[in-house]
């Protein structure tokens, strides 16, 4: 996938304001049964409730650097030191156990997909939850069949395709490795034993997930780690067509490259992994993780590419834990078979609640079409600046480059100043916002990014001196 120029394709449905319109103020009083029937029609985003404020003596009004001495007395230090305590959101906006207020422009690492707190996703979650929270996978639900059957009617999954349900990327992830393997060959033909993936790429951090990812450093402190893995350049198509014959299983691959700076590829090479795919024997897996869900403006970046998998989480529970592995056709979708794979929570009514709510009010809101906008608005206004020297745009996922090397000093300075975002390397910033964030809040990062920069390349000088 190559970046967009903005131009929404003519299919896609949504507001073409810098921020969506709100609809049916009831929709804060829908329940989970309501998604689930056939007439899903009216029902959509509506305003975030204004923040509560923190009641005296509760966690959320102790003052952060007490929390923080608690967290590393208490949890393990994985991640480091947080950067804040986070105590509640409302929309795009989140504020700090001190009460300072941010503008969350990273949404949960492309998670929070309406934002904090949204009205819908509230209710439907609650009246779950007050209605049937698990049952195990001896049973189901009708929130589990009709969110499989959702994702298959967006995904335009032939017949014979199915989904199976986690709790997370990585573990939708896992499945689809499990899926790999079972395309083993045999029966007179040679065994598929190898796995293809890409350069740079990141697939998550569980053990079979954590093979499939590229960077050495994350694998290193666990290996051995399951085999017959190989990377070939991201983007390469000859590279890939050398590498794949019928002794490889599966290709992985992520539309984009979220973690290694939003990077994607030129027009035609998900159709060229396609073709090569196909002609040796083995699955071609899209990793959408991170980009699915409409986060490029299309319920899928891999869109017009029929792989035999696609993983998805992050954005499809709207910030509620789910992942999923969607098959394509019945010979893809009958690899795995009974007692092959599970999981205790995936699927559970709660969550697949969730991602229905999720899923409607991007639909009903017409996010899609916003999210093509804004997105566009926002690459070209990072363009305009001195200070950036690659922008790189994928509907509301974007990684941008800076003239030197102190993003991690810009992250530092912005959330000084009001603004989460990421640095996914030295000289590379992402944002993945709230797909409903309006224009004019995106209008006010990139107006105080000159300032945050020149503060931070002041702090870096000091520290350096």
């Amino acid at each position: 996938m190559s970046p967009t120029d903005g131009t929404a394709p003519q299919h896609q449905s949504g507001a073409a304001t810098g921020a969506p319109e709100p609809v049916d103020p009831t929709a804060a009083d829908l329940t989970a049964a309501d998604l689930t029937a056939a007439d899903l029609t009216g029902i959509g985003a509506t305003a975030p409730r204004r923040p509560r404020a923190a009641a005296p003596g509760s966690p959320e009004a102790a003052q952060g650097q007490e929390l923080l001495a608690r967290y590393g007395e208490s949890l393990m230090g994985v991640f480091g030191t947080p950067q804040r305590v986070l105590v509640r959101g409302s929309g795009s906006t989140v504020w700090d156990a001190d009460g300072k207020e941010y503008l969350d422009l990273l949404a949960g690492i492309a998670v929070n997909a309406l934002g904090h707190a949204h009205p819908l996703i509230t209710s439907v979650v609650t009246s779950q939850l007050a209605t049937l929270g698990h049952v195990s996978n001896f049973f189901t639900s009708p929130t589990q069949i009709a969110l499989a059957e959702k994702l298959l009617e967006l995904a335009q999954a032939p017949a014979g395709s199915r989904v199976f349900f986690a709790n997370s990327g990585t573990e939708a992830n896992e499945a689809a490795f499990k899926l790999a393997r079972r395309n083993a060959g045999g029966d007179g033909a040679p065994r598929r034993t190898r796995i293809v993936a890409l350069e740079n790429a990141f697939h998550g951090r569980s053990m079979g997930a954590l093979a499939l990812t590229w960077k050495q450093a994350y694998r290193e402190p666990f290996e051995p780690l399951p085999g017959g893995v190989e990377w070939v350049p991201a983007g390469d198509a000859d590279a890939l067509r050398a590498a794949v014959d019928e002794t490889v299983a599966a290709v992985f691959i992520e539309p984009v490259q979220g973690e290694a700076g939003v990077r994607g590829y030129d027009d035609g090479y998900l159709a060229a992994a396609r073709e090569i795919t196909r002609a040796a024997g083995a699955l071609l897996i899209f990793d959408e993780v991170q980009t699915g869900i409409g986060r490029t403006g299309s319920w899928f970046a891999s869109e017009g590419v029929l792989p035999d998998a696609m993983t998805l989480a992050k954005g499809l529970g709207g910030g509620f834990p789910i992942g999923a592995l969607v098959t394509f056709g019945p010979e893809a979708s009958s690899l795995l078979t009974a007692g092959q794979h599970g999981t205790t929570f995936g699927g559970n009514p709660v969550a697949t609640a969730a991602a229905l709510a999720t899923l409607h009010a991007i639909e009903s809101g017409g996010l899609l079409g916003h999210v093509h906008r804004v997105g566009a608005q926002t690459a070209d206004a990072l363009r305009a600046l001195d200070v950036v020297t690659d922008v790189r745009q994928y509907g509301l996922l974007l990684g941008f480059d800076l003239a030197e090397e102190i993003a991690p000093a810009v992250v530092t300075a912005a959330l000084d100043a009001g603004f989460i975002i990421n640095a996914p390397g030295p000289r590379t910033l992402r944002l993945a916002p709230p797909l409903n964030i309006a224009a004019d809040q995106l209008r006010r990062f990139t107006d105080a990014l000159p300032t945050i920069y020149r503060t931070a390349l002041e702090r870096t000088a000091k520290e350096n001196a």
